[in-house]
């Protein structure tokens, strides 16, 4: 019996998908961005999280961070297909290639008053989160770490009176000497 073609995000039963942080260094022009994304959706890969800023404003550089998952080959096809875009000037599976650090920015906007409220502020501190905005009835916490971090410090507060949340996705950085 034949088995049926995978689409592109299946997997077939003896690959195991896995998360990548890939960087991507590329010019800082308009579509960038754009030709990026379609790259991803034209194909059916998803995307967990993306970044981008500007790096180097004297040769007009910017980095775009994404964060996907797939199988080894479906990761090295992404690889590939974004070298292959013309204003990309290098792409790094940061995953693969040794040890980096992953930093994501998250505020946090809890509503409460009393015990809530001290308890939120005693797991802030434990967290290391700033308030970054008071009110009588209400904080906004600025929280950074890696995503696990993120999301423990999120689910905490839902308990306690979470309102609203806006996070920045992954920025990351190979340790060492060496720039992307």
């Amino acid at each position: 019996m034949n088995a049926a073609p995978l689409n592109p995000g299946q997997l077939a039963p003896h690959q195991a998908a896995s998360s990548h942080t890939i960087s991507v260094l590329v010019d800082n022009e308009p579509g960038i961005l754009a030709r990026v994304v379609g790259l991803f959706s034209g194909r059916g890969y998803n995307i967990e999280s993306l970044t981008v800023a500007q790096t180097d404003p004297r040769e007009n550089l910017s980095r775009i961070t994404i964060v996907t998952t797939g199988t080894p080959m479906i990761i090295e096809q992404i690889k590939a297909q974004l070298d292959r875009l013309v204003p990309v000037h290098r792409v790094r599976d940061l995953t693969v290639e040794g040890p980096h650090i992953e930093r994501e920015l998250a505020l946090v906007k809890v509503k409460g008053t009393g015990d809530k409220r001290v308890e939120a502020l005693r797991l802030a501190d434990v967290f290391r989160a700033k308030v970054i905005d008071a009110k009588t009835d209400s904080f906004v916490f600025e929280v950074t770490g890696n995503s696990d971090k993120v999301q423990t410090f999120i689910g905490l507060m839902e308990e306690l009176g979470l309102v609203d949340v806006g996070r920045t996705g992954i920025v990351a950085l190979s340790r060492g000497g060496e720039a992307l």
